[in-house]
């Protein structure tokens, strides 16, 4: 089967300096895409910038700010990226963190669920126009087969984990939080010609959790996997077939893992729990 010819399209990869989004960032620009690398430290940004264009061979890469943990600069750089580019084809929200000890973003949100989950979600709110007037389009989130873990679903009680910090349950439950947002997005954006779907990468041999965010059960469960994590190019084939293949093309609101449709947990297809989710994400962000 041929590669896709992604000539005259635009996607923004968040996160796309490093693991399985620069991956996707390489394997999007060498098929014809225009990729905007989406980058919360300059110069690793930079340096991945130099790496994705030599290895796709494109020329069509470019690199912008992007600090999720912070609403200035993701308004600044949807505002940025909304004055000097009149389409949008595909967002491919990938950045993601994982952290040991609670931490807050710079607006007072926990930062595991204000990255992975409010950065995005205000995000994708920001380009929302841009990718209808470009459609047809595509959203594509990042989440990971953690959700599993959230058994009991979001605490919508203690989003921001201030009862009780556990690093892995809230991991988890940013990612059930990325799939439930996607359902609702979904179904916001039927008769636009904008799609969206979630996907798990697979678990990725990537410096995420690799510095000791995890704690040490955490960090002894990433040595105890290594040797069964697939790479970074492996882990991004799922983004790259969701940003480009034409057999998903009008599939939306659905999770895909290893390029496939999959079927995510009890919790993450709860349309009550998605639909609140959205409510309190704009009271948040707003």
């Amino acid at each position: 089967m041929s590669a896709p010819d992604l000539g005259g399209r635009t996607i923004v990869v968040t996160g796309g300096n490093s693991g399985i989004g620069k991956e996707a960032a390489v394997e999007l620009a060498a098929i014809g895409a225009s990729v905007v690398v989406a980058a919360r430290n300059r110069a690793k940004g930079e340096a991945a910038l130099a790496e994705i264009t030599s290895r796709s061979g494109s020329e069509r890469v470019e690199l912008a700010d992007l600090d999720l943990a912070s609403m200035k600069s993701i308004h600044a750089f949807a505002d940025g990226f909304l004055a000097s580019h009149d389409r949008l084809d595909v967002l491919l929200n990938n950045a993601g963190l994982t952290l040991r000890k609670r931490a807050e973003t710079t607006d007072g949100f926990e930062m595991v669920f204000g990255v992975n989950h409010l950065g995005h979600f205000l995000l994708t709110a920001l380009l929302r126009d841009r990718l209808v007037e470009s459609a047809p389009a595509r959203v594509i989130n990042v989440a990971s087969d953690a959700h599993r873990f959230a058994r009991g679903g979001l605490d919508f009680d203690d989003l921001m984990a201030t009862k009780r910090f556990r690093p892995f349950l809230t991991y988890s439950r940013s990612k059930l939080a990325n799939i439930l947002f996607t359902r609702e997005l979904a179904r916001r954006l039927d008769g636009t010609g904008v799609t969206a779907n979630s996907l798990h990468p697979g678990f990725v041999a990537s410096n995420f959790a690799r510095e000791g965010d995890t704690g040490a059960l955490g960090n002894l469960a990433m040595i105890a996997g290594r040797p069964f994590a697939i790479s970074s190019a492996k882990g991004a084939e799922t983004s790259v077939f969701l940003a480009s293949s034409a057999e998903v093309e009008g599939v939306t609101g659905q999770y895909f893992a290893k390029s496939a449709l999959a079927q995510p947990s009890g919790a993450a297809e709860d349309d009550e729990a998605a639909s609140r989710l959205w409510s309190v994400s704009e009271q948040l962000v707003h």
